[in-house]
């Protein structure tokens, strides 16, 4: 029997916002990594792991969903951001552990792949319609068949300039403001420029990132109809799901929903209720690969997608965890991609490799992705680690904080 000896997280990124785990056993260099990065809470992640860990020194590593099970019910209240993470990470660990004990990869483990690589989506942006179509035929000639598309930051195209938006006397005096009804006639604009000049061959998406108002989220679905989106990404809030009826009842627009959910209670009445279309959980935010897996099983029935979410905030083990999920689950969708700098997928050894619009694994044991600690250690800046991370802040005319 394999026992876990220690558990150890590891902080790297020149900013420090990815956090590792490593669970170490009693067998000589034998070992697992996994994904507990969180951009804006990396201290209280190591935390967390920290205290975590003497549940489970001495745990037989082969017992990897009664672990979970352990770590989930272990602060008694459960289903946060925090413990999840780091549930996932473990989780991971275990995973890549009794994959390198099978000699096999985690993704033959799981039962064989489905397809030969993971399609992945671009993300496509521009300031204006010219530069998002230029960024949108760059990736159409890189291979890629779904590119997301955005005119600017999150809630581009829904922005006005602070100094004539009309603020209160006493405001904060905004350089921008979000504006929902701005957002409604210049985002269906978009898509009639792309649709007009690229035809319907290429497979377009659209981050809302939870920007609009319930009801103008239903028109904006509404509008979008006619462009034929392959989805529409986070058209409403965690707190305004419900909205989602509304949504499908009033049109076929394909919706993703997902990137902020932590508890089963949010995701599974969408699934069993068919409201959305593809589900968009981050996998070291889901519970890591046992519970997401389940997600997967549960969408498989209901006719729903999986396309586990990314971002630029993600980490390279995280992204190879999904694509194990990737290449098993018969009801997969699209991954999101993600870009890494040379110097980052230098720390990470078997990373997935990303070409022409696909992800590809490797054949080697466990999640097939290692970590050097020397030059993880090295990248980071601890100055920069030290700064506290927080969620940048959109307002509206009079102030109001939009919710992400």
């Amino acid at each position: 029997m394999t026992k876990i000896t220690e558990i150890k997280p590891i902080r790297t990124r020149v900013n420090g916002t990815w956090v590792i785990v490593k669970v170490l056993t009693d067998q000589p260099g034998l070992y697992g990594i996994g994904s507990a990065s969180d951009h804006y809470r990396a201290k209280t992640v190591i935390a967390a792991i920290e205290t975590i860990a003497p549940l489970l020194i001495g745990r037989d590593v082969s017992q990897i969903e009664d672990i979970w099970q352990s770590v989930y019910t272990s602060g008694y209240w459960r289903n946060d951001s925090i413990i999840n993470t780091v549930q996932a990470g473990i989780d991971m660990a275990l995973w890549d552990i009794k994959g390198k004990e099978a000699n096999m990869p985690v993704y033959q483990l799981l039962g064989g792949v489905c397809r030969s690589a993971v399609p992945a989506y671009a993300h496509a942006g521009g300031n204006d319609l010219a530069e998002l179509e230029d960024d949108v035929r760059r990736y159409m000639e890189e291979g890629y068949q779904v590119i997301r598309c955005q005119l600017g930051p999150y809630g581009g195209g829904g922005f006005i300039e602070g100094a004539k938006a009309g603020q209160p006397q006493n405001g904060r005096d905004l350089p921008r403001v979000f504006d929902d009804e701005a957002y409604l006639e210049n985002i269906p604009a978009m898509f009639a420029h792309l649709r007009d000049k690229l035809g319907f061959g290429v497979k377009l998406t659209h981050d809302v990132h939870e920007h609009l108002r319930p009801h103008n989220a239903v028109a904006l679905a509404k509008l979008l109809e006619p462009y034929r989106l392959f989805f529409l990404e986070d058209l409403l809030s965690p707190e305004q799901v419900h909205w989602y009826r509304q949504v499908r009842q009033q049109c076929t627009t394909p919706q993703a929903m997902g990137e902020l959910f932590i508890n089963p209670h949010e995701w599974t009445p969408l699934i069993t209720e068919r409201l959305i279309d593809f589900v968009r959980v981050r996998v070291s935010k889901g519970g890591g690969i046992t519970n997401c897996r389940k997600i997967a099983h549960l969408c498989e029935w209901f006719g729903v997608h999986t396309a586990w979410q990314e971002g630029g905030d993600n980490d390279p083990v995280n992204q190879m965890a999904a694509v194990h999920l990737d290449l098993v689950s018969w009801n997969f969708g699209i991954q999101e991609e993600n870009h890494f700098a040379p110097e980052e997928y230098d720390l990470f050894p078997g990373h997935a490799r990303l070409e022409g619009g696909y992800l590809y694994a490797n054949e080697q044991p466990g999640l097939g992705i290692d970590i050097d600690e020397a030059k993880a250690a090295a990248l980071l800046d601890p100055d920069r680690a030290a700064k506290s991370m927080f969620m940048a802040e959109d307002r509206r005319v009079d102030g109001t904080v939009v919710r992400p």
